[in-house]
């Protein structure tokens, strides 16, 4: 009787008598039931993966997107009402992330024009300051500008010029410049904005965001590294807590093209920031700075590239002495070091260098330098190149080194005599000839007495030498009578005095 009353009443039906039923109308249960199955797992793991590939669970976490309104991305601006602006940025934000091939400017054209007026878009909304940068947006944007701007470049493949150490390669031009400058300018705009939250931002320009930015400077674009420029600059004054890192990773970047690579692009950029970096160093100047003049900046002088970043460089070297001039023979003994002895165009940026850096120099570091300093200017003034010869010359026409040189005359004078000697005798160029007798000359207003000891020195080497030169003459001549003499003989050895071996050795 039980059993009657319960079979009358409904059964609920399990999902997969659903199944059955469905299939079963079909004519094939099983078969449906588990393509259905299917269906629907791939249709979860689908959405799975394009929340992933919306917002990277590990820098952008999908949280802080969640909530925010969704809106067509492809209206205006001027057509939402003003709490919807803020949700239509954030989907104007996540459809800039696509990005387009455009090597094939034929290719989808008209998706990069799209794209590019939604930028464009960005760019105006943002800087008419409408734009509220809380944690979504933040987390949006530098998801987007990392998607655009963030690749590998192409390996650099240069041919190793003999001459040409100086000269810069035409710059290759990308074909996405068209959507990296919009985004670089929506970037700049970004940090640049008043009532951006420090402490918000700075989660998402984290320290692997600010390496990947760096990486960018070897790009070989020169407009893309001239908004990398600006945006550093930016950066460093804005986000304090990552100056430090700054500071490391650019050492390192210079470490690695001093001393492995010796190819970069973006050196004399970087450099160039630095330059205003360095002159707001407060004082007495920490030893973390000294350290990177010492090890990084110095070291640049030795790469055959110098010329492309000496300007930037020589900046730099004479900030760092304008906060300290103790740091001046410091930096002398690191050009000496890396002095040229082939290049001579390399040797006239070196030039050029130390006499902006002895005119900051006191007497006391140009005491603690001066010998080994003016043996190498010497060597200068009797260089047979004559555009190095004639700079050599032109340290006498600054008042400055002409001072230190007056005080330090009884040292400086012996040093450098003999190479405007020399000049004044037999140098090709009579430029070069004119400038030495012209040294010579001031030499004499300064101190005549202590020229005429200096010619008498030199009188008395060069008789010396000529003697030496003689003696070696006589010995050779010996040493040939005595071959010829045992070759005509032929069994006969006549024996060489061990007296006149020393003297010919």
């Amino acid at each position: 009787m039980l059993k009657q009353i319960l079979s009358k009443l409904p059964k609920k039906v399990s999902k997969s008598d659903t199944l059955d039923s469905a299939g079963s109308d079909l004519g094939n249960t099983t078969s449906f039931g588990n393509v259905f199955q299917c269906t629907n797992v791939g249709s979860t793991l689908s959405s799975k993966l394009n929340v992933v590939k919306r917002v990277s669970s590990v820098v952008f976490p999908a949280s802080i997107s969640s909530g925010v309104e969704a809106v067509d991305p492809y209206l205006s601006f001027k057509d939402v009402s003003n709490h919807q602006k803020q949700s239509l940025f954030i989907s104007k934000l996540n459809i800039c992330c696509k990005i387009f091939d455009m090597s094939d400017p034929d290719k989808n054209c008209k998706e990069q024009d799209l794209k590019r007026q939604l930028l464009m878009e960005l760019v105006d909304f943002v800087s008419s300051g409408s734009a509220k940068f809380t944690e979504p947006a933040i987390a949006a944007m530098c998801k987007m500008c990392a998607l655009n701007l963030f690749r590998v470049f192409p390996p650099k493949f240069r041919s190793n010029c003999i001459g040409g150490e100086t000269e810069v390669e035409e710059p290759v031009f990308d074909p996405a410049w068209s959507h990296l400058q919009i985004v670089y300018d929506l970037l700049l705009q970004f940090i640049s904005y008043n009532s951006l939250d420090v402490k918000v931002a700075k989660m998402y320009i984290d320290p692997a965001f600010m390496l990947r930015l760096l990486e960018l400077f070897d790009s070989e674009d020169p407009r893309e590294r001239d908004c990398l420029k600006t945006f550093l600059h930016r950066i460093y004054g804005k986000f304090m807590v990552h100056r430090p890192f700054i500071r490391k990773a650019v050492s390192n970047i210079i470490y690695r093209f001093v001393f492995e690579t010796e190819r970069h692009n973006g050196i004399a950029e970087l450099l160039e920031i630095f330059g205003s970096v360095i002159s707001g160093f407060a004082l007495p100047l920490k030893e973390e700075h000294k350290i990177f003049l010492w090890r990084a900046l110095i070291p640049l002088h030795k790469p055959k590239s110098v010329g492309i970043y000496h300007q930037q460089l020589t900046y730099c070297v004479v900030q760092f002495i304008d906060k300290d001039p103790k740091l001046a023979s410091t930096v002398i003994k690191g050009l000496l070091k890396y002095w040229p002895v082939t290049n001579s165009q390399k040797e006239l940026m070196f030039l050029s260098e130390l006499e902006e850096v002895l005119e900051m120099t006191s007497m006391v570091e140009f005491q603690k330098i001066m010998v080994p300093l003016f043996r190498r200017i010497g060597c200068c003034l009797n260089s047979s190149h004559h555009q190095v010869a004639e700079r050599a010359h032109f340290l006498w026409n600054n008042e400055h080194v002409l001072n230190l040189i007056t005080h330090n005359r009884q040292v400086i004078l012996p040093l450098v005599f003999p190479a405007l000697a020399r000049n004044t005798q037999n140098h090709w160029n009579q430029a070069v000839l004119n400038l030495s007798l012209n040294v010579r000359k001031v030499f004499c207003e300064m101190d005549e007495e202590l020229v005429l000891v200096c010619q008498c020195k030199l009188e008395e080497e060069d008789s010396s030498s000529s003697a030496a030169a003689e003696r070696r003459r006589l010995a050779w001549e010996r040493l040939e009578t005595t071959a010829s003499v045992v070759a005509v003989g032929g069994d006969i050895l006549v024996p060489v005095k061990p007296a006149t071996c020393a003297v010919a050795c």
